[in-house]
């Protein structure tokens, strides 16, 4: 692997992490919690990881206005220029657009990822090759390409992407994405073999991605194609500030992936995870011999079991008698709540908000 002045990142960091609750805050959301103990926060894991492949200066951050002074305070390598500020909130297709048009100005000839700022993922090198395989194909080709993940079981939390299962080459045609399925769909989904998880993670080449909206999203095209002379200037706050609002509140998914012919995947080589729920970062860290995964604490453990639990720095915990909760100390919160009814989280923050005022959401 070597760095290439054309290879360029786009991180998106703009997401709330609402059923991380109560470390993931709107004021302070997971991707800027080092979520699994390690020292680094997902945002700096991410921003390292394409480092090695991607020049620290081509690394663009996509976040909503109010979580500047994060970003900048976690990642000091990078300068303002690359924190592109979102004035409003607008799902991922307005964000990426706009993100495009700003590095084909800066560079015509480059080939982009975007990629989630809070994902985990197990084996970086293999990753890094799996994306120089793609930048490679996208450079060739003006095709969009996407990371597809080998299922290991009939998840029912994520997209799938269907492959052309007769192709022989590294980067295969995709068939269609799909939604999110229900268990049997999912055990069908893998008995097929040709079947991926869809990891959010994109690449192409600024061309073709904007050529895509040019194409399909017209009227969202134009309205930030209008900027283009002010894009990189001390004028574009302004121009963004106007127009943004204006932009249709739709996903990249619906935007574009579902309406284009020249769609492929590279069937991933490591081990992945989306990290959207507390289950989920339980299933990634490392256990005790009862099985509780514990992030910060110091416990003294009676007779618990598959608890997952975090605190802060060194804060002594004391369970007995409790199997598969999660158990969430944050200053003025404190969550107890079954691990099975995790997806919740999000309703019960709802509540919480009601009750006590958004001040602890």
């Amino acid at each position: 692997m070597h760095m290439n002045k054309n290879y360029y990142a786009v991180l998106m960091a703009g997401g709330v992490g609402s059923r991380f609750w109560p470390v993931s805050t709107s004021g302070f959301p997971k991707q800027f919690h080092d979520m699994l103990g390690t020292g680094d926060t997902l945002i700096q894991k991410t921003f390292f990881r394409l480092n090695k492949l991607i020049p620290k200066e081509n690394i663009f951050i996509l976040t909503n206005e109010k979580y500047n002074d994060l970003v900048l305070e976690q990642l000091p390598e990078i300068e303002q220029r690359q924190v592109v500020l979102e004035p409003a909130m607008r799902n991922t297709a307005p964000c990426i657009l706009y993100a495009s048009l700003k590095i084909q100005k800066e560079n015509p000839d480059a080939v982009m990822i975007v990629a989630p700022s809070d994902h985990w993922i197990e084996n970086e090198d293999e990753f890094m090759r799996n994306v120089e395989t793609c930048f490679k194909a996208c450079q060739e080709d003006s095709i969009l390409a996407t990371l597809g993940i080998q299922p290991t079981f009939p998840n029912t939390g994520y997209g799938y992407i269907e492959y052309d299962k007769t192709s022989v080459d590294k980067v295969k045609k995709v068939h269609q994405f799909k939604e999110k399925p229900t268990y049997d769909k999912a055990k069908e989904y893998i008995a097929q073999g040709n079947y991926l998880w869809n990891a959010g993670i994109f690449m192409w080449s600024v061309t073709t991605i904007i050529n895509a909206f040019k194409e399909y999203q017209p009227t969202l095209f134009s309205l930030l194609n209008n900027g283009l002379e002010v894009y990189n200037t001390s004028e574009e706050n302004l121009f963004i500030e106007e127009n943004y609002p204006k932009a249709e509140n739709i996903s990249i998914d619906y935007a574009i992936l579902e309406y284009s012919k020249s769609i492929y995947v590279l069937p991933a080589a490591f081990d992945w995870n989306d990290l959207g729920t507390w289950g989920s970062l339980y299933e990634k860290l490392d256990k005790d011999k009862s099985q509780n995964a514990v992030v910060n604490a110091r416990i003294v453990n009676e007779d618990a079991s598959g608890n997952m639990i975090r605190t802060a720095k060194d804060k002594i915990v004391v369970v007995d008698g409790i199997e598969n909760y999660i158990i969430v100390d944050k200053e003025e919160v404190l969550l107890i709540y079954p691990k099975s009814k995790e997806q919740d989280i999000k309703k019960v923050l709802q509540k919480v908000k009601d009750k006590f005022g958004d001040h602890y959401a």
